[in-house]
């Protein structure tokens, strides 16, 4: 049967596929509209099982608020080309749109939810995969509920969302910590959100740290006072480099290794362990300072160094951040 321009123009209207490809899957159908799209499908599926293995590092973040309930996806591909595209852009927005009006709590659940043009998202995602041969995936689903929540795109580039949610009405400051959501990355609300193996593990890290920094600085002590400058002993490579280059004798080099050994043994064997718990207590307490939102300087203030929590209680004394989410395509 002999495929008609109106036939093609029907099946990419139903499925978005490109004109070849309506046009191979109308002949290879005999003109049967409903075999073609169901062609379409199958063509989808295997190029999304072909490369399953495929990196989804480019893609498209939006997040959007109606009528209190926030909530923010990401649909990634594998390059960027095809992100920028219009269609791919307005499928994202088309998955959101049906999430918010479900309102969807779960990535699981948005995958169910059904599109306009009757199918489901999941089996729109695998069907665009199918158009633009590319690996796509959904990810990053959040969503914020209630009261004074504010919404951030990074530039309008779709490659960054946040969500802010305040105790109380502010847009200039829901703007702005949404900002600051999207620039310094937190990892946690404030101290008590933070989870407790990250703050075991971040604790195990600075003692571990701090006893390194503890009998590094007794063995530089050491090697001063033999004469021997110690950046230029620093590791065994460094050491018969220098030697090679003519900046250390063989003799202060076999004089490094026998002082770093003896005294970082020694140095070990004698750390006082409250002084190493204080001490990494300290780096423990940086580390939420720099990591907790309420507790990181506000970068877009009046330049006074105050935390977003001060900044806040500046315009407003009983002004709070709520909740926040985030959501970025790159690896940070």
């Amino acid at each position: 049967m002999a495929v008609t321009i109106e036939d093609i123009k029907k099946l990419r209207a139903m499925t978005g596929a490109g004109m070849k490809d309506c046009k191979k899957a109308l002949a290879e159908a005999d003109g049967d509209i409903n075999k073609a799209v169901e062609l379409v499908r199958e063509r989808g599926l295997a190029i999304a099982a072909k490369r399953s293995d495929r990196t989804t590092s480019n893609g498209c973040v939006l997040v959007k608020n109606v009528n209190g309930f926030a909530a923010m996806i990401a649909l990634k591909c594998e390059t960027d080309f095809v992100a920028n595209g219009a269609d791919y852009v307005q499928l994202t927005q088309d998955i959101l749109d049906a999430a918010i009006a479900a309102k969807a709590k779960t990535l699981d659940e948005v995958k169910e939810l059904t599109l306009a043009d009757g199918l489901k998202v999941a089996e729109a995602v695998t069907r665009r995969s199918g158009v633009v041969g590319e690996k796509m995936e959904l990810d990053g689903y959040n969503v914020l509920e209630g009261e004074n929540i504010y919404t951030y795109d990074h530039m309008g580039r779709h490659t960054l969302g946040t969500m802010v949610q305040l105790s109380a009405a502010n847009e200039d400051a829901g703007h702005k910590v949404a900002m600051q959501v999207a620039a310094m990355k937190p990892v946690a609300l404030d101290e008590a959100s933070v989870p407790q193996a990250t703050i075991d593990e971040e604790l195990r890290v600075a003692v571990e740290k701090t006893k390194e920094e503890q009998v590094e600085r007794q063995v530089n002590v050491a090697l001063k006072k033999a004469g021997i400058n110690p950046n230029l002993v620093d590791s065994d490579d460094h050491i018969e480099s220098n030697v090679a280059k003519g900046w250390l004798t063989q003799e202060d080099a076999d004089k490094a290794k026998d002082i770093r050994t003896k005294v970082a043994a020694e140095a070990a064997g004698n750390l006082k362990e409250q002084m190493i718990q204080n001490i990494a207590k300290g780096r423990l307490n940086k580390f939420f300072k720099e990591n907790c939102l309420v507790d990181q300087e506000f970068q877009f203030g009046d330049g006074d160094k105050a935390s977003v929590a001060q900044w806040l209680a500046k315009q407003d004394k009983d002004l709070k951040v709520v909740a926040y989410k985030r959501f970025s395509l790159s690896a940070d």
